[in-house]
Parts: C-alpha cells; sequence; structure tokens
C-alpha cells in the first residue's frame, strides 16, 4: 500500500471547524490543498496527521490553540479615541484595516471590534488566535514522492 511520508507532496481536503461546530475553512467545492511534508507549509500537526496516511482515507485532527494561532493577545488590541483619527475614515465593526506602528514603517491588519462615539477598538489577534482547530481531512493524492 501507498502511504504518505515525510518529504512527500500531497494533497488533501478538509473542513475545519471550531469548537462549536462553526466552520471557519473547507476544500468543500474548491481544489484541494497542495503542500509537501516537512516544508511547514501547514501546521506541522496537520503534516503529521497526513504522514502514513492511504490515499482516500480520512481522519479527525485537533490542533490546540497554541498549535495553531497562538493564544490571544491583550496587548495586540488597542483602544484609540476618535478625535485622534481621520474624521474622513467609516469605522464600522468587522472591517480590516491596515494600520502603520508608531515610529515604524512596520503595517499591520487590524480588525475593528467595537466602535463609540468617542473610541474605536482594534484588533490585531488573528481571528483564530486562542481556538482550537479540528480538521477533518481526506488524503486526495500523492502527488510526488520525497525519494523520486
Amino acid at each position: 500500500m501507498d502511504y504518505a511520508k515525510n518529504g512527500d507532496t500531497v494533497s488533501i481536503h478538509y473542513i475545519g471547524t471550531l469548537d462549536n461546530g462553526r466552520i471557519f475553512d473547507s476544500t468543500e467545492g474548491k481544489d484541494p490543498l497542495v503542500f509537501t511534508i516537512g516544508n511547514n507549509e501547514v501546521f506541522p500537526m496537520l503534516e503529521q496527521a497526513v504522514v502514513g496516511m492511504k490515499v482516500g482515507r480520512a481522519k479527525n485532527v485537533v490542533i490546540p490553540s497554541a498549535e495553531a494561532y497562538g493564544a490571544r493577545v491583550d496587548d495586540n488590541v488597542a483602544v484609540f479615541k476618535r478625535s485622534n483619527l481621520p474624521a474622513d475614515v467609516d469605522f464600522a465593526v468587522g472591517v480590516k484595516m491596515q494600520i502603520r506602528l508608531p515610529n515604524s514603517q512596520e503595517e499591520v491588519i487590524m480588525l475593528v471590534t467595537k466602535v463609540t462615539d468617542t473610541e474605536i477598538t482594534l484588533d490585531g489577534n488573528h481571528v483564530l488566535a486562542g481556538l482550537d482547530l479540528t480538521f477533518a481531512l481526506q488524503l486526495d493524492a500523492i502527488l510526488s514522492r520525497a525519494d523520486d
């Protein structure tokens, strides 16, 4: 039998869900995800779950938040006074904004999470930070072997 191993390029189909059952990502109706096992192109635990699988087989893997997008970091949340922000910008909850950090050329993407008459709250954490992720995955194909 043909088993996936480290160094193989594989394709998988998956449905990613949260603890509450909400789907956060899926390849359903799309092309499969292609990656090389061991190249750190996906979460290491997802790579390791594929090792030893046969084409066509399916399994579930739970990736704890620490092994996925990490914990939520309070320092990545900032509250700004509206009076210090451009008046022509329409701040709305759920909008992503590109912000230049003070005294830096670095820009980060932040999500507007709260809007009041006097303040805007922006969150720079990944939306899945602090959440455990479950992947229902199926090995679609082994596209190339490490030893080919």
